[in-house]
């Protein structure tokens, strides 16, 4: 079995209850919730797995091709 190596973005905001959202933007549909950054980073890891196995399984193209990368800009006032 040959080994794929993957390096996903994750997009982490703040909820407004005091827990975590992150986003993968990569996958289409990849997103999860927790309550702490390290809840959150488990959370991620297995919609990223489950994304993935769908992939393999089912033969879904669950890549998002429209998404190109995640770029921070400093601005200065």
């Amino acid at each position: 079995m040959k080994v794929k190596k993957f390096t996903f973005t994750v997009l982490i905001e703040k909820d407004e209850d005091g827990g975590y959202v992150a986003t993968v933007p990569e996958l289409k549909g990849c997103h999860t919730q927790g309550d702490s950054m390290t809840e959150l980073m488990a959370n991620v890891k297995e919609a990223i797995g489950l994304c993935l196995e769908v992939q393999n399984k089912d033969g879904i193209n669950v890549f998002n091709t429209q998404f190109i990368e995640a770029k921070q800009l400093e601005w200065v006032i």
